[in-house]
């Protein structure tokens, strides 16, 4: 490219002279058509780089980046993930992974800087292969040091469009990491249960969630994870020492008429909301997963077999490898989304108008809209609890445990092992009793 100004190219802003509007800055597409090659003259020739550019704008603010390859299709690639990474962590986590010599001092691996918390977690991300697990981690580790440490009421926390959300995450992200004692998380531990002291069912919701939050926070210090972390970690580890509350019972014990929430769900969705219906029975009859739902395609349709197969695609990314497996499914269901199949536009089983990420920076759903829907005429129907949506799961693990035992119930839910189905789902749905009617006097 030398010598020769790139064709379609705006030489001032570098964007593309096309309409860039049809399509997201999630889709590789969209840079495919706005990164640029940087001019300059030489022996009076203007002349191009060979590697190629793009400009980033987020939250007010916007910055050159170097893509460091003279192949496009890799160019845009980069550039799609430099801005995925941008509104996931913020502007100056960004320049510390992409343009670490303009970086703050305090985001740079310089050895004799105290490890902090956003430094503890870069590194286990740059080190990982399940960037997935560790971000989910990572999210209940943020938790607990912005309760220690008083950001947890900013109202930044929840504003992902303005900035805020970067201002907040910067500040967890610079606490030192030596701060977060054992002693402090116990004090979080027992002041997380205070809140629910008056409440005997609030005290063992909270004893669930502070179990939850803590064995997922403490699993980024588990020695697999450290393994390959080179950074000069304080002791004792954040969690030494401190103990789980008591394990408590996680059986789900259905308080729903399922039979009149079926017949309802066909009256008020089938012809006036399909796509909330399609989620419905995709949760009540198949037994998936938001995510599941979310991306599925009607290619994991085996029409002829009855049968839903979970599988990889190019979008979605099973939970584990358990979790993928062919779902066997009523006839009637299956009839019923091959007629929606007729008229149905696109490769997703869900329409929507919200394009898929192909990089998740924080928890998506392009089907948000819908699932809104049905979450909130659920909650009108009795089914109350956090999320509606996964108690359609619930029920169709019910059903199958008390109707081909325990076993057929753990394959089709696809956990990993016997143990996880056991922990919430009764093997037997008989109600017994020892009999003394035959010693009672008739």
């Amino acid at each position: 490219m030398k010598g020769q100004k790139p064709p379609d190219m705006n030489e001032k802003s570098g964007e593309d002279r096309r309409n860039l509007s049809h399509f997201s800055k999630t889709d590789v597409r969209h840079w495919n058509q706005s990164i640029f090659r940087k001019g300059y003259t030489a022996d009076g020739q203007r002349r191009y780089t060979q590697d190629w550019y793009a400009r980033v704008q987020h939250g007010g603010r916007r910055d050159f980046f170097a893509l460091q390859t003279p192949n496009k299709a890799a160019a845009a690639a980069r550039a799609r993930d430099i801005y995925l990474y941008l509104v996931a962590h913020g502007w100056e986590p960004t320049l510390a992974k992409y343009k670490p010599k303009v970086a703050a001092p305090e985001t740079t691996m310089d050895e004799d800087q105290p490890v902090t918390v956003g430094r503890f977690l870069e590194e286990l991300m740059r080190e990982t292969t399940h960037r997935r697990t560790v971000e989910a981690y990572a999210k209940a580790f943020r938790q607990i040091v912005s309760d220690l440490f008083g950001f947890s009421d900013s109202p930044e926390k929840y504003d992902h469009r303005g900035g805020g959300w970067a201002k907040w995450l910067a500040k967890v992200h610079a606490i030192k990491l030596a701060e977060v004692t054992p002693a402090r998380v116990q004090e979080w531990k027992r002041a997380f249960l205070a809140q629910a002291e008056s409440d005997t069912l609030a005290r063992r919701k909270a004893r669930i969630s502070v179990n939850s939050t803590m064995r997922q926070a403490r699993s980024l210090f588990s020695p697999k994870m450290l393994r390959h972390v080179r950074l000069p970690l304080p002791e004792p580890l954040p969690f030494a020492g401190v103990e789980f509350e008591p394990r408590q019972s996680m059986k789900y014990r259905s308080g729903i008429d399922l039979a009149g929430l079926i017949e309802a769900a066909g009256h008020e969705f089938r012809d006036a909301h399909p796509e909330a219906y399609k989620v419905f029975l995709l949760g009540v009859a198949v037994g998936l997963r938001r995510k599941e739902i979310d991306l599925l395609e009607w290619s994991s349709f085996l029409w002829d077999q009855n049968v839903i197969r979970i599988q990889p695609t190019r979008f979605f990314h099973p939970k584990s490898e358990d979790s993928l497996g062919d779902l066997p499914v009523d006839p009637k269901v299956m009839a019923l989304f091959h007629e929606y199949q007729k008229g149905s536009k696109g490769p997703f089983v869900i329409q929507s108008s919200r394009p898929p990420l192909p990089v998740k920076p924080r928890q998506y759903y392009r089907c948000e809209p819908v699932f809104s829907v049905l979450v909130e005429w659920l909650r009108a129907q009795g089914v109350t609890g956090n999320k509606p949506l996964h108690t359609l799961r619930k029920e169709y693990g019910s059903l199958l445990t008390q109707s081909h035992g325990i076993h057929a119930a753990s394959r089709a839910l696809r956990h990993a092992d016997l143990r996880t189905t056991s922990e919430h789902y009764s093997d037997s749905a008989a109600r017994v009793t020892p009999g003394i009617d035959r010693f009672l006097p008739p």
